[in-house]
C-alpha cells in the first residue's frame, strides 16, 4: 500500500509555471502579463454563466479581453487570468490514462492562452487536427 496523495493546488501551479517557463519566448513576449491561477473547480457563477452543470466539465477558463478586442482606449485594462481547475484535471487524467499530468497541464494552459490570442476552441482543435 503506498501513501501517494494527489497533487495539491501548489504542485499544479510549479507545473503550469514550468510549462509556460517551457513556451518560446516571444510566445511569452506576445501574451503579455497573464495571471495563472490553481483552483479545485470554477465556482458556482462561473458554472452557471457558462451553462455548465458539472464542475468537472471545466478543466481551464480565460477571463479577460483577448488582443483582438483590446484598444489603447480602455480606461483600466483589466488583468488577464488563466484558471486551470485541479480536481476536472485530476479526474481527467485518471480517466484518460494514456497522458501525463504536467503534459495535460501544459495542454490546458496553452489552450487557455489561445483564447488570449482570440482563438476559439474550434480554431484551436482544428489547429491540432492538422498538426497531428
Amino acid at each position: 500500500m503506498t501513501d501517494a496523495c494527489a497533487p495539491s493546488l501548489d504542485d499544479l501551479h510549479a507545473m503550469a509555471q514550468t510549462a509556460w517557463d517551457a513556451l518560446p519566448r516571444e510566445f511569452r513576449a506576445l501574451a503579455g502579463d497573464v495571471l495563472i491561477r490553481i483552483e479545485d473547480f470554477a465556482d458556482e457563477e462561473v458554472l452557471a454563466e457558462m451553462g455548465i452543470e458539472d464542475p468537472f466539465e471545466l478543466s481551464g477558463l480565460y477571463v479577460g479581453v483577448d488582443l483582438t478586442r483590446q484598444s489603447i482606449s480602455d480606461p483600466t485594462p483589466s488583468q488577464t487570468m488563466v484558471f486551470l481547475y485541479r480536481r476536472a484535471i485530476l479526474e481527467e487524467w485518471i480517466e484518460r490514462g494514456d497522458v501525463g499530468l504536467a503534459e495535460l497541464v501544459s495542454h490546458v494552459l496553452v489552450h487557455e492562452i489561445g483564447h488570449h490570442f482570440g482563438l476559439s476552441d474550434e480554431h484551436m482543435d482544428q489547429l491540432l487536427e492538422d498538426a497531428d
